[in-house]
Parts: structure tokens; C-alpha cells; sequence
């Protein structure tokens, strides 16, 4: 039985206690509210006793998991055990313990297993299709930027302190999730922060402004996303706060420069006459930038985007110290540069407006 997180209260309203529950994710604040919620239900049914075991390295003794499973607690008939694997991976000796494990649960034993976010081969793997067979499994989805916005607005709302209603309130919340973006963690204490500055009531934008901190994370993933995605503002504060965080700008370079060369391998298949899920096949594009890449490869021409992979070749040489004619010195700034080619051509589209001459501009201006 997979749930998400954010089902997981009802479903315990509605069904009581599971035998097992496993947590997976890589949302850390959520994957501790889920566990959170689970324990606080298991002290109320007498879990009073608790064990936790650390799963670190392949030589882990499995043996004292299974023992634990059949032996009565100290203080009470109920006990709560917690069984955190950090990798994922709980080896082959491991994934035979966890099924054994589930085959053998005594009565009176509540279990919990921690997990990160896993890929579709250990979620197909026998040890975890026993886990989510014996109890349910929480699925703990991260929260991406367009969600974020409501996420934020129904937690001030159940702390008593939501938003006004309409564009005020719509403009409050985008400015706090700008600025916990990719950070839920030091969201929920901006939250907290709030609810001890200010008593039960509206929450307007100068109260949120003034209390929240600029405390959003990226990685050179998102930042590439939100480049091909044509969101400019937010590209180049993503950019910013990777230069403030001490981010490599060949990292930056590198991730950016795969994607604009993907690209172009899809717009060649393309032009050459295959369909688009071959096109993008060869370009090795999957999951969530499949659709990224179809709704742009329509509106980019070819000769915008050998304009973006030449200028994106030489901006590699910047990065590594070099220096190019018309480019600027600084690697953050030539990253800066190739990056608002990028977004006027993904913002406008090859064909409508974006060629070559018009990238040249941003390409050679000192």
C-alpha cells in the first residue's frame, strides 16, 4: 500500500496502525513530520519502548534487527522499532533480512524504515515489495517551485496567519517561496519565525517582507532549468546565490553547456526527418526534461542554437582561466553572459526573433 505523505494523517484516521511503515524520499522536513505523525500515534496506542538500528556498510549484523523483533520490550508488551538505511541500499545479505523481517513480525512490534529517495529498480527489488506488502509505504515527494507558493500559504493558514485574499496575497507568497526555494527546511523556520513575531491574524506583504530571509538553495540543474525554461529573474538569481554559495563555475558551465549540445542533437535528428521521441532519444533526454525539450525544439532554429554551442564552447575556456576577445574575464560574469543568450532564445523561440545576429549582441558586448 504506497501513500503519499501528505495522505498519511487521513489514512491513519481511516485505518488505524499499520504493521510497517516505510518512508522514502529526499525532503528531509517531510520524511521527519511523516515519522513524526507515526510516533506520536504510537505512543497513544502504548509503543512505549523504542530501538532504533542504524543500517551503515555492508557488514551491518542483521541478526540483532530479527532478534529484535521477536523479543518482548522492557517496560511494555508494545514496542516501536526504527530501522534507517542512509543509502538506499541495504545489500544482498540485507534485502534477505528485510523480507525475512516482514515474514516473521511478532505481535505488539510497530516498525519503521527510513529511506532516501529511491529509483524504480529498488522500488521493484524484492526486500522493498515485502516492506510495502507487510504495511504501507510513504512516498515523500519533494516540493517543486510552482507548488510551493500554496504549500507556504496552507501552513500560515494553520498556524492561524494566512494571507489576504486576491493579488496581495498572491504576491506575499511568491516572495517567501523566492526566497526558501529548495530549502523546506529553513521554510518551516521562517514559518515558526513568523508565528513568533506576529499574533494569530493577516499576514500582509510589508510583514512577510520584513521577517523573511533570502535563504533559497539551488543546483546547477535548476538553474539550467529555469534557463531553457526562459524565466529570467529567477535564472539569474539562481545564479547569483551559486556564486555566493561557492559553486564551481565549471560545474555551472558544464551542466549548461550538456544541455544547449543536447539540444542541438535533437533539432539535427530533427531536421534529418525522425520523429521526436527518436530525436530525443538519441539526444539521451528523459523523465521531466522530455517535456522541456518538446515544447522548445519546435520554436528553435538550427543556426540559433550552433550560435549558443559555439558561444557555450567558448565560455568553457573562461571558466578554466582563459580569456577570449569581447568576453568578459570572470567566469561568473561570461557565465552570466552565455546564460542570457540562452534565455532570449528559450524565451522567444528560435524562429520568432532569437538569430544569430541578436545573440551576437549579448555575446560580444564587453
Amino acid at each position: 500500500m504506497q501513500i503519499r505523505a501528505d495522505q498519511l494523517a487521513t489514512a491513519l484516521q481511516r485505518q488505524g496502525l499499520k504493521p510497517i511503515y516505510t518512508i522514502h524520499g529526499d525532503e528531509p522536513l517531510l520524511a521527519q513530520e511523516a515519522a513524526d505523525l507515526l510516533r506520536a500515534r504510537a505512543r497513544e496506542e502504548g509503543y512505549a519502548d523504542r530501538q532504533v538500528f542504524v543500517v551503515s556498510g555492508a557488514h551491518f549484523d542483521w541478526s540483532s534487527v530479527l532478534g529484535a523483533a521477536q523479543s518482548m520490550g522492557l517496560f511494555a508488551d508494545r514496542q516501536l522499532i526504527e530501522i534507517r538505511i542512509p543509502s538506499g541500499k541495504p545489500g544482498k545479505d540485507g534485502g534477505a533480512a528485510l523480507q525475512q523481517y516482514c515474514e516473521q513480525l511478532g505481535e505488539g512490534v510497530l516498525t519503521l524504515v527510513h529511506l532516501p529517495r529511491l529509483d524504480k529498480q529498488q522500488q521493484s527489488s524484492a526486500w522493498f515489495s515485502a516492506l510495502d506488502g507487510a504495511g504501507a509505504t510513504v512516498r515523500v515527494d519533494p516540493i517543486e517551485r510552482h507548488q510551493l507558493p500554496a504549500w507556504i500559504g496552507r501552513r500560515l493558514a494553520a498556524q492561524g496567519q494566512p494571507v489576504p485574499p486576491g493579488e496581495e496575497g498572491e504576491r506575499a507568497l511568491a516572495f517567501f517561496a523566492d526566497r526558501v526555494e529548495g530549502n523546506l527546511l529553513a521554510a518551516h523556520q521562517e514559518l515558526q519565525k513568523l508565528a513568533l513575531l506576529h499574533p494569530p491574524g493577516e499576514l500582509g506583504f510589508a510583514q512577510i517582507e520584513a521577517a523573511v530571509l533570502d535563504v533559497a538553495r539551488y543546483d546547477a540543474r535548476q538553474f539550467v532549468a529555469a534557463v531553457l525554461g526562459g524565466q529570467v529573474g529567477r535564472a539569474l538569481r539562481m545564479l547569483d546565490t551559486l556564486k555566493a554559495e561557492g559553486e564551481a563555475p565549471v560545474l555551472v558551465h558544464w551542466t549548461l553547456a550538456e544541455e544547449l549540445r543536447a539540444l542541438q542533437r535533437a533539432r539535427t535528428a530533427l531536421d534529418s526527418g525522425k520523429p521526436m521521441p527518436v530525436a530525443l532519444r538519441e539526444a539521451r533526454v528523459w523523465g521531466e526534461r522530455e517535456r522541456q525539450f518538446e515544447r522548445l525544439l519546435p520554436l528553435l532554429g538550427r543556426d540559433s542554437l550552433a550560435a549558443l554551442v559555439t558561444a557555450a564552447s567558448q565560455c568553457d575556456g573562461l571558466v578554466k582561466g582563459l580569456r577570449h576577445p569581447g568576453w568578459p574575464t570572470d567566469p561568473w560574469d561570461a557565465l552570466r553572459r552565455l546564460a542570457l543568450s540562452a534565455l532570449e532564445i528559450s524565451a522567444r523561440g528560435g524562429r520568432q526573433g532569437a538569430s544569430p545576429g541578436r545573440l551576437a549582441l549579448h555575446l560580444s558586448t564587453p
